[in-house]
């Protein structure tokens, strides 16, 4: 695979911090957040896009699967390809593993900003089977027996998810400490959807905390024109953004536990949190899709994992979905969603997406020529349906 060289990367750095109105340009914000070579992949992608913040250009870009702009050079181009290649290597690798797994899942995100932060930089980005074993890294696989009435029929395996210091500390050589605060600086970038959109942005102007299914169409199935609906009722009602979240009103003591569950992706935000969405309604950008899928409709609650649809992320429900293309050939069918790597939309027509953008800015409207999304797909737990039929 041809990727950018080191040498490539240090004359753009050259150019760049030579020039005082591109330095300025680009901003030092980034320095001493990420790795040198990720520095310059936000000051390159910033000036050329035109950016106004250059650490969401480089997420667009390099890890949301954002197609690059042709302005930039072919081989950079090629860089960020390979990389969304090993990405998506890693987010079938994790469903994989998911299905096996002990308890909570691995972290599909946790393990890309491993992944980025260490391999970014070099010249040739692992293999197929090399980014498989560096997801592996990840795990610890025991084989259980398979006891039938108190007699051992089989075995299966269990994988059992690791404490990051634990895996930090089993690669060779070791993750650094600098590299362990890029991690989580990047994690936290991604799980909280960005800081720096600057497109057109619609917000709500209502404030209900209720379930309103007056709108549906049929509440005997779970349909696109449903989750349009429940979707546009969630940004209408300005709905709030909590990672792990799916709907549910946000108490003190949910809000403990997702800071448990995620101390980057929600507890490096608690104190946002805490002052804009407690007693709010949250989910996050899956979450606003499950949270349909669970609604009960004759008890308006939300129940984990009902009604058929399992609790995967953004990444594995555009995997698992049979009816998808590219965002460029995208139906004029409402209920669909919108994709791109780690981050999941609903299509409500007229060219705008009901989105759970991240942290700081709730459940939006936007526009869907504005985002970077990559395709669209058919939910593969609901039934699509054309507003004529109803």
């Amino acid at each position: 695979m041809a990727v950018l060289s080191g040498t490539a990367v240090a004359k753009i750095a050259a150019t760049v911090l030579s020039n005082d109105r591109l330095r300025k340009t680009a901003g030092w914000i980034v320095v001493g957040i990420f790795s040198p070579l990720i520095v310059v992949a936000v000051m390159v992608c910033g000036i050329l896009s035109g950016a106004s913040n250059h650490n969401q250009a480089v997420v667009d870009y390099c890890f949301y699967g954002g197609a690059s702009s042709d302005s930039i050079p072919l081989e950079y181009q090629t860089h960020i390809e390979n990389m969304q290649h090993c990405f998506s290597v890693i987010d079938q690798a994790v469903a994989a593993i998911n299905t096996m797994v002990s308890g909570t899942g691995l972290d599909s995100t946790q393990v890309k900003s491993v992944f980025y932060t260490l391999y970014f930089d070099d010249d040739t980005l692992p293999s197929d089977g090399k980014t498989q074993d560096f997801v592996d890294a990840f795990v610890r696989y025991e084989e259980v027996d398979q006891v039938v009435d108190g007699i051992v029929v089989g075995s299966f395996t269990v994988a059992y998810v690791l404490e990051p210091d634990e895996v930090y500390q089993a690669f060779t050589p070791a993750v650094t400490q600098q590299q362990q605060e890029n991690i989580t600086d990047l994690y936290t970038q991604i799980t909280s959807g960005g800081d720096c959109f600057s497109g057109d942005m619609q917000y709500g102007t209502g404030s209900d905390t209720t379930l309103d299914i007056s709108g549906f169409t049929n509440t005997a199935t779970k349909n696109n024109l449903d989750l349009a609906t429940y979707a546009v009722q969630a940004w209408d009602n300005q709905w709030g953004y909590v990672w792990g979240t799916f709907g549910g009103l946000l108490t003190p003591s949910l809000l403990k536990a997702k800071v448990i569950q995620y101390p980057d992706g929600v507890g490096s935000y608690q104190d946002f949190i805490l002052e804009h969405w407690l007693g709010s309604r949250t989910t996050d950008c899956v979450g606003l899709i499950k949270g349909y899928g669970w609604l009960d409709c004759d008890t308006l609650t939300i129940g984990y994992g009902t009604n058929g649809m399992p609790d995967i992320g953004a990444d594995q429900m555009y995997h698992s979905a049979t009816v998808k293309g590219a965002i460029s050939t995208i139906p004029e069918v409402v209920g669909l969603a919108v994709w791109k790597d780690g981050h999941i939309g609903v299509y409500v027509g007229d060219g705008y997406v009901i989105e759970a953008m991240g942290t700081r800015y709730g459940v939006v409207k936007t526009k869907l020529e504005d985002r970077s999304w990559t395709a669209w797909l058919e939910i593969p737990y609901i039934e699509y349906e054309s507003e004529d039929e109803t």
